[in-house]
């Protein structure tokens, strides 16, 4: 067996005698899947069958004889046909073998034989099984075995098989490391001179821990390898000037590329000679270029798309940046059509940015790449921009420009078919040249992924999300996306625990990322404010209280203030430690000649520049409120950073351009050429550029609001001291009280959940739980002959008995479907009673009156039974039930759903109409830890309700969380509890009380997020 690293392979002995099996199974399509190896490629991994039989000899010829001899523990030079016929003759159950496959060709093979504890070949119940890999030599060392080890342990489990067996030999270490290092548990023993090991297949955390690890580092190549190629090549560059190939062929040169460039015209010829479009050779093909090509961006009509795709995967292309459009985004046949794209380049190993894409940017001095439709290079920075529009993208990039912003990265990414935002989540996780991560997303493919790869970046940098087609109700045309039945809120709720900073616009995306790039993240939400103007202080005042924060009294230093009374009181609020931010608020003082004193906000920019520089630690940020102060916005966004640059990396320039004049509107993307560049619209790309958004070098002097990207480090509160060498931090300003504080209080936030994260919470064991009695149920119910396979709704007794089986108890509820019925159960209960309804179209509704409480006597308990028949209808209509008083208390609701696209969500809220009313309900994903759950009781508009509010009784929140805390046990522990319903749960000052409760269940869907490393298919 091998793994990437490894030399190969498990031993197993030739070929055993054919034994009767089972029939065989219908070929598993669904074993199929498409793997990122380790060096950032692709491979397909597949059962394999009878018709392989032709492949397996070839690759078996391209074996080495020492990785043979691993194999087999002796020479054996050729497979014999018994061989051959063994191992492509599988029934998918006892005897299974899967292959990796580049190019349709296989490149490894790993297959399990079902055996019994004596070792031979054995039928179900038997649950081990013997495994053995090969691997060819020249794919050695990237990871294929370990990628087919997790995909041939997963069908395994699906068989019923939950241990593996290997011998190996002694020398081939890096093989035994492959079963080592994969996180299972394991035992080792050594026999007649080899190594013995045996896998239990359950999946462990470590396992986990360690196919994730892998994932993110072969995904963080994959995108590695698009960003910084060494050559890059054109598909679809015209012969004349004009086009959208040969735009990206200018843009591509204006950058200062660092690698090599080709253009390809299909219309050339061989005959043709050196031929060169703007300066580099151009060729017919990519196989006609004759050197190595690690980057392709394919321009041509989407019909001719596959015949370059085809060239570039046969020539080792290792990218595509596919700009063509007619894809998903254009109705079904589109969508065929890039189903077809995806799976043409996967099959050569192959990822792709696109279709309908605008393009990737790396501002990194040693690669300075601009394979985009934008026509100037921005100014390198420390901020990763990924959108899915290329609309947005050419907004964002001039609004980024325009605030003196630098970017480490750029990507727009179109219809998304295979690299998506989690791929680049991946990336800028441990990117050193990325501090901020902004998002512009108009659909999550895979939410459950994305917020698991959100949560953990956010950990090490701030991740700020816009969400286009919010209200839409579908995906945008061209995104694959699975169906979610919860709301927007409850999506941005979830994404926030997640420590995703959500705006809602793409103004608030730049304020709120600029800030972070810019300045330390508060400790805390104490606000000092400061500046000449008191009303513009009082703005900034309110606008702190709407947002959460606390600000302290205004300071005004009148309109008298002069640039060194700033730079006074700033440095005072920095070293006052009754304040975590400072908000400076300014607006010109115009002298008794009409001329202002600040030289148009130049010298009160330097002032302030001073005071930050002066402060011991950088440990607050500052942000600026200006009205009409000409130059300060400018002067402050042009400050570097205070942290040395990062290897290979400049801070202010991007390539060897030095800084020039403001960017000026830049050419339109022309349409695509008619000469081997592509004809007609379905060329254009993502379509025309309108304007010139960025612009090379540092960031030129522009009018509009100004933070910049580069400062103190955004992921520490200012613990490094500054780079005194350095010119001082640039400080962020903002033309309006309202979009500077909104921007610092998501910082403030952010960097609460950054201090919460550092202490997640735990998940506690409860000694009363019978997790085996609660499944034993659940089986007992689903397998049921009658049992619905849509799912079952439990009744009152089973719905209580699986709850009680988890520490919570249901107060006992009988019918009365007569008054004699009714006085019978108050006296089994004692009085006082309830009494009320609880047909669907009443249930939880005491506004329609449904409800008697607190009835101590028979004749209370009959007035209140003829009262509820004479208004509401007849017993069988509204479906009296009695039940016990409980202590009064506030009623609350605890439910938790499996919603498909983000998994099991454990909500909270209040009974009731206004609750309900208002949205008033709040969300965290399952498990939930005791953190989680102390901040979903608390993180309600009506939580003071529940802390003594008006000088009521506060009521026992504990009893509170560890009910939240058992339900969200019982639906991690058994995902065939769909829905959980309690209510209501009235919560007294002591203790609390569960009054109804519906559970359903259903037969569990597949966890994507649990299996074996795979691509989203096509």
């Amino acid at each position: 067996m091998q793994s990437a690293s490894e030399q190969s392979q498990a031993a197993e002995p030739p070929a055993r005698p054919a034994r009767p099996g089972p029939p065989d199974h219908d070929y598993p399509d669904h074993w199929e899947a498409d793997v990122v190896l380790r060096d950032g490629g692709t491979a397909r991994i597949r059962p394999i069958t009878a018709d392989d039989a032709d492949r397996l000899v070839s690759f078996y010829e391209q074996v080495s004889d020492e990785s043979k001899y691993y194999r087999f523990f002796a020479p054996y030079p050729r497979l014999s046909a018994k061989d051959v016929h063994r191992f492509t003759h599988h029934d998918f159950v006892d005897r299974v073998g899967l292959a990796a496959t580049v190019g349709g060709e296989f490149i490894a093979t790993v297959r399990y034989d079902r055996i019994n504890d004596r070792g031979l070949p054995a039928s179900a119940p038997a649950d081990e099984a013997e495994v053995a890999f090969l691997v060819q030599d020249a794919h050695q060392g990237r990871g294929v075995a370990s990628a087919l080890l997790e995909h041939i342990a997963a069908v395994a489990r699906e068989r019923d098989i939950r241990r593996f067996a290997a011998e190996v030999l002694p020398a081939n270490t890096k093989m035994i490391k492959v079963f080592t290092d994969a996180g299972y548990t394991q035992k080792r023993s050594f026999e007649d001179g080899s190594v013995r090991l045996h896998l239990d297949l359950e999946p462990t955390d470590r396992s986990l821990a360690v196919q994730r690890a892998r994932e993110q580092r072969a995904e963080a190549r994959s995108v590695q390898r698009l960003l910084t190629p060494r050559s890059v090549a054109v598909v679809g560059a015209g012969r004349a000037p004009g086009g959208v190939g040969r735009t990206v062929l200018r843009n591509l040169i204006g950058a200062g590329f660092a690698g090599r460039v080709y253009a390809v015209n299909a219309a050339l010829s061989d005959g043709d000679g050196a031929t060169e479009f703007d300066g580099v050779p151009a060729h017919p093909s990519v196989g006609a270029i004759g050197e190595p090509v690690d980057l392709a961006v394919v321009a041509v009509p989407a019909e001719r798309v596959p015949e370059a795709v085809a060239d570039c995967g046969e020539h080792g292309v290792r990218g595509l940046v596919v700009l063509s459009a007619g894809y998903a985004e254009s109705g079904a046949a589109g969508r065929e059509r890039q189903r077809q794209l995806v799976r043409q380049a996967r099959s050569y190993g192959m990822r792709i940015i696109g279709p309908n894409a605008f393009g990737i940017i790396n501002t990194s001095a040693d690669v300075r790449l601009n394979a985009s439709l934008a026509p100037q290079m921005p100014a390198a920075g420390r901020i990763g921009l990924f959108t899915q529009s290329g609309a947005i993208g050419i907004a964002l990039l001039a609004g980024l420009h325009r605030r003196g912003a630098g970017l480490s990265s750029f990507i727009s990414a179109g219809n998304r078919a295979d690299v998506s935002g989690n791929d680049f989540l991946q990336h800028w996780y441990d990117d050193p040249g990325t501090d901020v991560v902004l998002l512009y997303l108009e659909s999550i493919g895979n939410p459950r992924k994305f917020t698991r790869l959100a949560r953990r970046t956010a950990a090490v940098k701030p991740v700020v999300v816009v969400k286009g087609a919010r209200h839409s109700g579908s995906a945008p045309p061209g995104h694959r996306v699975p169906v979610t039945r919860i709301p927007h809120a409850t999506v941005s709720a979830l994404l926030r625990q997640a420590g995703v900073i959500r705006v809602d616009t793409v103004t608030e995306l730049v304020d709120a990322g600029l800030l972070l790039a810019a300045q330390p993240l508060p400790a805390g939400p104490r606000v000092a404010i400061l500046g000449n103007s008191e009303s513009l202080g009082l703005l900034t005042y309110d606008a702190c209280l709407t947002e959460g924060l606390r600000p302290l009294r205004p300071l005004d230093l009148t309109t008298a203030a002069e640039p060194a009374d700033f730079r006074e009181a700033l440095a005072a609020a920095l070293a006052d430690e009754t304040s975590d931010a400072v908000v400076v608020t300014a607006i010109p003082w115009v002298g008794e000649n009409g001329a202002t004193e600040f030289g148009d906000g130049e010298v009160l920019a330097a002032a302030l520049r001073e005071a930050v520089a002066s402060a011991a630690v950088p440990t607050k940020p500052v942000v600026v409120v200006h009205v009409e102060m000409g130059g300060l916005a400018e002067a402050l966004a042009v400050a570097t950073s205070t942290r040395p640059a990062a290897p290979g990396r400049s801070a202010t320039t991007s390539g060897p351009r030095q800084a020039g004049p403001p960017a000026e509107a830049g050419p339109t993307a022309p349409e695509p050429g008619r000469d081997g560049s592509g004809s007609g619209p379905a060329a254009a790309g993502p379509g025309p550029v309108a304007s010139a958004p960025v612009a090379s070098g540092p960031a030129p002097a522009v009018s509009g609001p100004g933070p910049v990207v580069s400062g103190p480090d955004p992921v520490t509160s200012g613990a490094t001291p500054p780079d005194r060498s350095a010119p001082p931090a640039a400080i962020p300003s903002y033309p309006a009280a309202e979009r500077a504080v909104r921007a610092l209080a998501e910082a403030v936030r952010y960097g609460q959940w950054r201090r919460q994260a550092a202490d997640p919470g735990r998940v506690p064991e409860f000694e009363d739980i019978d997790e085996a009695g609660a499944a034993a149920l659940i089986e007992r119910v689903l397998g049921a002959a009658e049992a619905d396979p849509r799912g079952v709704t439990l009744g009152t007794e089973q719905a209580g008995e699986l709850l009680g089986r988890y520490g919570i108890a249901v107060l006992p509820t009988l019918p009365a479907p007569t008054p004699d019925a009714a006085v019978a159960a108050a006296g089994r209960l004692g009085y006082p009673v309830a009494l009320k309804t609880t047909a669907p179209h009443l249930r939880h509704r005491p506004d329609l009156g449904g409800v008697r409480l607190d009835l101590a006597t028979e004749e209370q308990l009959r007035t209140a039974y003829a009262e509820l028949t004479e208004v509401l209808g007849k017993p069988e209509e509204i479906q009296p039930v009695v039940q016990a008083m409980v202590p009064r208390g506030v009623d609350t609701v605890v439910r938790s759903a499996i919603d498909p696209a983000v998994g099991a969500v454990l909500s909270f809220g209040l009974s009731g109409a206004a609750s309900e009313l208002l949205g008033d309900t709040a969300h965290r994903l399952v498990p939930a830890t005791d953190r989680d759950v102390s901040e979903l009781v608390r993180s309600l508009r009506t939580a003071p309700l529940l802390f003594g509010w008006r000088g009521s009784a506060p009521v026992d929140t504990p009893a509170l969380e560890e009910v939240l805390l058992r339900v969200s046990r019982l639906v991690d522990d058994h995902p065939e509890v769909v829905a959980v319903s309690l209510e209501p749960v009235v919560v007294a000052p002591r203790g609390l009380s569960v009054l109804g409760a519906t559970v359903r269940l259903a037969p569990p869907a597949p966890r994507t997020d649990l299996g074996p490393r795979s691509l989203p298919s096509y």
